[in-house]
């Protein structure tokens, strides 16, 4: 094992950790910390159907398989991952507790059934067996009734029932059909667990039995199919293909078994014989297994007292001039978005104005996700309808977003849109759109390219940069991109962009090669969702011993150790968790006149770089340029939201050098301070109408 360098499953569940760590930040409103609880419990949840369930299945395949950045086996991976779960889960059912006790002071309260007044026991009682009761389907297992398929991440309420004969086991599906939780009439916010209910009703389900004892439980199943490994029919059609395997997901192996309570050794021994499970893989949660009621649950909270927990209101921001077109914008000079600080609309706008102008000839672009409800969709569909010739590259694969691809490729189809899916063993993770337009002196091109997804929801979300530019140079790299993508070739050739997954990884080395070159007066800056790249952490390792200065923000999965002697002394990381997740990849390698700047859709990881195309674009523009640095130096400045990573792996809040500075907040008062001044007129006389409507 090198030194320099840990495993990607603890580095990740270190990250889940931090994530955890801000439902305890005071200074975060108090529901925006019971969101932070559910984002944690979603991340792990997503971590067991796909990174357990990967080492799940390579444990059983390649029985010599390790990490080549530990030389861990799958199964001491497996191990080290169960054994950090466990604190996890008590560390999380904790600070549950802990923001429920405070909730009540503002009359929000979770309750147990034997908690409620008369009143509320009355309503729960009607509610159940007017609107739960008839939609039950409890099932019994024994001889006579098999075990049933247990649905992944479905609750549900299991017993050990004891009745003439041999003891049975007891199952009822909590229906997906109803909520999470039941509010209770009443001023205050009080509401109580589905589950909970269904649980308290198991010794009416089942009247003819004893029940011996009972329990919440919810089943994580494997969820990572790749569909290379599935044997398919060559000429069969691609978007059936994924509708299989969609249903297929459904069926895998169990990695994890939660618990609402602990349960007798006979008990638990059934359950693990019964999903072949270890006893280390079932876990006891005393807070609830489902946490996503937590962002509705402002809703149903009074405004005067909401207000005070949950974050200000902020809408991402107009900085381009409203009442001008933005492919003429665009022309005139480079034009940079940085989500959620600024608002997705003016791309939006350069689609909708480019399906209707009549020199534009052409649009292509690539998804990998799209919102439920888009806009997007809409302005390609018009393009298309309008005689436009429309190339739309959409990614199937998109893990947990792909029946949502496969509804919108079938819509854009139908609209007339050329439909390409990709290849077989590349995912096409790369965000790129071109404008082509025919003109007097010629055919120009408007390309952007983006760091996130053309997705309306989570651009409010997540913080990307959408680079929109009219450079020549650019625009003939991506007509060529989506020419060789047409026609299958991964291997074309290009002179601005670097293009994953043949050419990236090897262009990046160049340029970490050419800080090498300078020793101690080399500089690299990089802001990534995670590292794990081999190739590149040796790279970077060897530059830092070269005497690079080596500077990165990674939100995630860092494999590489910064400070380790004689190693990575020269390297520092930095993790930044807060408001909106980080999301952007910027890469920046020398300094001064000669730094060259890329952003990207890459992290440095080995799928990115090996079985993705990806795409990475030289910002050139001046302002531009400027505009990611004043990011990247809010970034660095932050002492509030970010965390530095020691040698041993671990974060730790970066020492305060200077006045509490949190890098989201800096940059949402930049871009409202950017809105050009006729449009905060026309925000300022909406605002002054609302008042004098409202009295």
């Amino acid at each position: 094992m090198d030194k320099y360098m840990q495993n990607r499953e603890l580095s990740w569940l270190r990250f889940n950790e931090r994530v955890l760590m801000e439902a305890t930040d005071e200074s975060v409103p108090l529901l925006e910390r019971l969101k932070f609880a559910a984002i944690f419990t979603s991340n792990l949840d997503e971590f067991f159907m796909i990174r357990v369930g990967s080492l799940h299945d390579l444990s059983l395949i390649k029985k010599g398989a390790v990490d080549n950045k530990t030389g861990l086996s799958a199964e001491e991976q497996l191990q080290k991952i169960y054994q950090a779960v466990g604190p996890l889960t008590v560390e999380k059912d904790e600070i549950y507790a802990r923001l429920n006790s405070q909730l009540c002071s503002y009359g929000i309260t979770a309750l147990k059934l034997e908690e409620l007044e008369k009143s509320e026991q009355k309503y729960i009682k009607q509610l159940y067996q007017n609107e739960i009761d008839p939609i039950l389907s409890p099932q019994i297992v024994d001889s006579h009734h098999p075990f049933p398929h247990l649905v992944n991440k479905v609750l549900h309420i299991g017993a050990r029932l004891k009745g003439k004969g041999p003891e049975v086991f007891g199952v009822i599906p909590v229906p997906a059909s109803l909520p999470e939780v039941v509010y209770l009439p009443g001023a205050d916010v009080r509401y109580v667990f589905t589950e909970d209910i269904i649980l308290s009703q198991v010794e009416k389900i089942f009247k003819s039995y004893d029940v011996e004892e009972k329990t919440v439980f919810c089943i994580t199943r494997n969820a990572d199919i790749t569909p290379n490994d599935e044997n398919f029919e060559v000429d069969e059609d691609f978007r059936n293909k994924m509708k299989k395997l969609l249903r297929q997901r459904t069926k895998l192996a169990a990695v994890r078994l939660e618990l609402s309570c602990g349960v007798s050794g006979q008990f638990l021994q059934y359950f693990c014989e019964k999903l072949l499970l270890s006893r280390e893989q079932v876990y006891v949660t005393h807070s609830p297994m489902k946490l996503s009621f937590a962002f509705s649950l402002p809703d149903h909270v009074d405004s005067l007292v909401r207000r005070n927990l949950v974050y200000p209101d902020f809408a991402p921001q107009r900085t381009l001039p409203a009442g001008e077109s933005v492919l003429r914008q665009a022309a005139k000079g480079d034009l940079l978005l940085s989500y959620p600080f600024e608002s997705m609309e003016p791309f939006l706008q350069l689609l909708r104005e480019a399906s209707r102008d009549d020199s534009v000839i052409s649009i292509k672009i690539s998804i990998y996700r799209l919102a439920s409800r888009a806009k997007l969709v809409e302005y390609l569909c018009a393009a298309a309808e309008n005689g436009k010739d429309v190339t739309v590259l959409i990614e199937l694969r998109a893990r947990f977003d792909e029946q949502n691809n496969i509804d919108w490729s079938q819509r854009l189809e139908e609209a007339g849109c050329r439909i390409l899916y990709g290849f077989d063993a590349y995912k096409v993770h790369s965000k790129v759109c071109l404008i082509t337009r025919k003109e007097r002196s010629g055919i120009s091109y408007v390309t952007q390219i983006g760091t996130g997804n053309y997705n309306e929801k989570t651009a409010a979300q997540y913080t990307d940069l959408s680079y929109i530019t009219a450079n020549l140079d650019i625009g003939n790299d991506a007509n060529e991109f989506f020419k060789n993508m047409a026609i299958g070739n991964l291997r074309g050739n290009y002179q601005h962009l670097l293009v994953a997954p043949y050419a990236m990884k090897d262009r990046l080395i160049e340029l970490i090669d050419g800080e090498i070159r300078k020793g101690s007066q080399g500089r690299i800056f990089l802001k990534l969702n995670s590292i794990t790249d081999l190739d590149l952490i040796q790279k970077l390792r060897e530059a830092s011993r070269s005497g690079v200065r080596i500077e990165m923000i990674v939100r995630g999965i860092c494999c590489i150790l910064p400070g380790v002697a004689g190693e990575t002394e020269n390297i520092q990381v930095t993790s930044i968790v807060g408001r909106y997740l980080e999301h952007s990849r910027i890469y920046l390698f020398g300094s001064g006149e000669d730094e060259k700047m890329y952003l990207s859709s890459a992290d440095f990881m080995t799928r990115n770089m090996d079985r993705r195309v990806e795409v990475g674009c030289p910002v050139y523009s001046r302002s531009a340029r400027e505009k990611i640095h004043r990011l990247i130096e809010a970034q660095r400045l932050d002492n509030v939201k970010a965390r530095r990573m020691g040698s041993d792996g671990i974060y730790r809040p970066v020492p305060g050098s200077h006045a509490p500075l949190n890098s989201q907040e800096v940059l949402m008062e930049d871009a409202q301070r950017a809105v050009p001044a006729e449009t905060e007129a026309r925000i300022s006389l909406i605002e002054r109408v609302k008042r004098w409507l409202h009295g």
